[in-house]
């Protein structure tokens, strides 16, 4: 098959890319490598800063064009698939939807669905939107609200979600805004995760364990970055003879891979109730995750035995006490690092995520 992988969040399409391309597949990725995480794509459309920057990518889309016509299947990673506005979005996607013979839509993250589902019909316990029956009020979450509900980016989202061939969502939370409208056209993949030549289960220090986390300061409170850090430092402050805290600020993509590769644990992502492309990383590495691992996590892989997600709720003490637990118990170390490892190329392995990808596009 020809296939064109448009947008790209935490490395999916280029994960995505690499497995379809080692199944015999002719991809091509075309993205702005997200933003500063800076992505490997065959083509970059990343934009530069301010309205003479949306001129000149415009310009260079117009003459992309030519190369964006052909393909058996094309798959945007959102339904703001480049940096542009979304007025601007909709001629591209009509573009593309006539000129190539399938075009699906990913539920990968932001987008008019997340944002309305968790605001207001609540199906999670906890979401980037909501706790419980009450809305989440920090700025980021108000942000989103004010950005996707009642303009013209939820305008744009629902025709691609009515109009396309298929919506892939790449986590539970997704599957649960998107199935309940588009039964007939969503699917459930999990997140493909290329596993490193080499893995490590023992615990990197003998005395101390050795903690995780990665700060992006502009989404610290959105994700609860900003409590599983303080809890964190408060661990480590308790027991300064057990726990190392390794803090990483925003670093790209290929920085932020070596600098997690020494560690036992890493945190991430209060709100989630599943690991996103990050974390699995991590644990195909042989990192645990602290943060999303609830029932319906395993339940939608239909995984029985393998637990090796240390779930915290969205509270401080929630995560103080797993973290704790974890520092003063390190013998469960080597056995949850062996599950995180079991766990990814069971589930999220890239040639068997293609695989599920292919199935789904030619069904």
């Amino acid at each position: 098959m020809k296939i064109l992988l448009v947008g790209e969040y935490s490395n999916v399409h280029a994960t995505l890319a690499e497995g379809l391309r080692e199944l015999g597949h002719e991809v091509t990725v075309i993205s702005n490598g997200d933003f500063w995480k800076d992505y490997p794509r065959d083509i970059d459309v990343a934009r530069t800063p301010g309205k003479l920057g949306g001129l000149m990518l415009m310009a260079k889309l117009y003459a992309l064009l030519p190369k964006l016509r052909g393909y058996d299947v094309v798959q945007l990673i959102n339904p703001l698939f480049f940096e542009l506005k979304a007025e601007r979005l909709f001629w591209f996607y009509r573009y593309l939807r006539k000129h190539n013979k399938q075009v699906y839509l990913g539920a990968f993250g932001m987008d008019y669905y997340w944002v309305h589902t968790c605001t207001y019909d609540k199906p999670l316990r906890y979401s980037d939107f909501n706790i419980g029956d009450e809305v989440r009020t920090d700025a980021e979450a108000v942000y989103y609200q004010r950005d996707w509900l009642g303009t013209t980016k939820e305008q744009l989202n629902k025709m691609i979600a009515n109009d396309c061939d298929g919506i892939i969502a790449g986590l539970y939370e997704y599957w649960a805004c998107y199935h309940p409208r588009f039964a007939n056209k969503t699917c459930f993949i999990p997140f493909p995760i290329k596993m490193p030549d080499s893995y490590h289960t023992d615990k990197v220090q003998a005395s101390k364990t050795v903690i995780f986390i990665g700060i992006n300061r502009q989404r610290s409170a959105y994700k609860g970055t900003d409590i599983m850090l303080r809890a964190a430092e408060d661990v480590q402050q308790k027991h300064p003879d057990k726990m190392q805290l390794v803090k990483v600020e925003s670093v790209p993509f290929a920085q932020y891979q070596k600098l997690m590769e020494g560690s036992d644990a890493i945190l991430d992502q209060l709100y989630a109730y599943t690991p996103s492309m990050n974390p699995l990383l991590a644990m195909s590495k042989g990192i645990i995750c602290i943060g999303g691992g609830e029932p319906e996590n395993y339940e939608i892989i239909n995984e029985n035995e393998l637990r090796p997600i240390i779930n915290v709720e969205p509270t401080y003490d929630s995560v103080f006490h797993e973290l704790e637990q974890l520092v003063l118990h390190p013998e469960r170390i080597p056995e949850l690092k062996r599950q995180s490892v079991e766990y990814v190329r069971k589930h999220h392995d890239y040639h068997k995520v293609a695989k599920q990808y292919l199935d789904f596009w030619t069904k």
